[in-house]
């Protein structure tokens, strides 16, 4: 489908929200192919400040750099830093948008070894510069460790026989390799009774423990609401319900709606609430079929809104 790489996400949808003014300052959080970024900077002569963890992003950013001048304004850094580095933006931030979990550039880039399609080094680090590696979890990992990761993160119910397989596996030889790994999962639940690769949920698991999405996550909604400008709205696009979980009970907490205890969530956060905030729609806007026809990765994706009232 190589017509709709890189095609942003609801798009539509994400832009109506934001509804980009001139002279005002929002965050595009997850950079990569630059495709919300290109749409703010073009709706309004307004300044953006991107955020993205991946260097391979850089040169494209460059490109947005040069056609918009000082209006944009890359961050070579993990959304959950934004806080930090934006410290003097504080209230001053008229928009934040969010597009979670893995691009299609990193997908379709059988070097970085996210995807088992075509075979690549056992990777999935987002930023490279970071030690963990998917090779080091299922070559170090303990058997339970491994089971629970594919369980807890891919909603594998055949964990425990998949984390078996791959310690067996590794004591011939080490897995470095994408395509090894998708075999040794494929061979421990040959008849999966599913439409889906019987590899896809590990991956995901595995990938989002390299790269500690949910606590990424976590972090950087807690910091986009301290940025966030009165009237400002932050924008999160999802993928997978563990992601849209974070966000849902996120959004709750911080207009004060009481939400259970989550690992996720802070304690301190779980029952504090903040009644400065509101949500835009009930419940959640899903793309179109129109949308998901052109871009099947569209099809599982959820869009939420909080808006600061006070």
């Amino acid at each position: 489908m190589a017509n709709s790489r890189h095609i942003p996400v609801m798009l539509t949808e994400v832009i109506a929200s934001l509804a980009p003014q001139h002279d005002r300052v929002y965050i595009d959080a997850t950079f990569g192919a630059g495709g919300y970024s290109t749409a703010i900077l073009s709706a309004a002569n307004c300044k953006l400040h991107a955020f993205d963890r991946d260097e391979n992003v850089i040169p494209i950013a460059e490109k947005l750099k040069n056609k918009f001048a000082n209006s944009f304004e890359f961050h070579h850094q993990a959304f959950a830093e934004m806080e930090v580095t934006l410290a003097d933006e504080k209230d001053k931030i008229d928009g934040i948008v969010f597009d979670i979990g893995v691009s299609s550039m990193q997908i379709d880039s059988p070097e970085r070894g996210f995807s088992f399609q075509e075979d690549g080094i056992l990777d999935m680090r987002m930023d490279s510069s970071q030690k963990l590696t998917a090779t080091y979890i299922v070559n170090h990992y303990n058997q339970q460790e491994l089971a629970d990761i594919f369980y807890n993160y891919g909603g594998e119910k055949r964990s425990r026989a998949i984390a078996k397989a791959i310690v067996l596996a590794r004591q011939v030889m080490p897995i470095e390799r994408t395509k090894q790994l998708a075999n040794i999962i494929q061979q421990a639940v040959p008849n999966y009774n599913d439409s889906i690769n019987p590899a896809t949920r590990s991956f995901q698991a595995l990938r989002i423990v390299v790269n500690d999405e949910l606590g990424q996550l976590q972090k950087g909604l807690l910091a986009a609401s301290k940025l966030i400008a009165v009237q400002g709205k932050i924008v999160v696009v999802t993928f997978h319900s563990l992601e849209d979980r974070i966000v849902k009970n996120t959004f709750k907490e911080l207009t004060g709606k009481k939400v259970a205890v989550n690992k996720y969530l802070p304690s301190a956060n779980n029952a504090s609430g903040n009644p400065q905030f509101i949500t835009e729609h009930k419940g959640v806007l899903t793309p179109s079929s129109q949308e998901i026809a052109a871009n099947p990765r569209a099809r599982s994706a959820k869009l939420r809104v909080l808006r600061r009232v006070g």
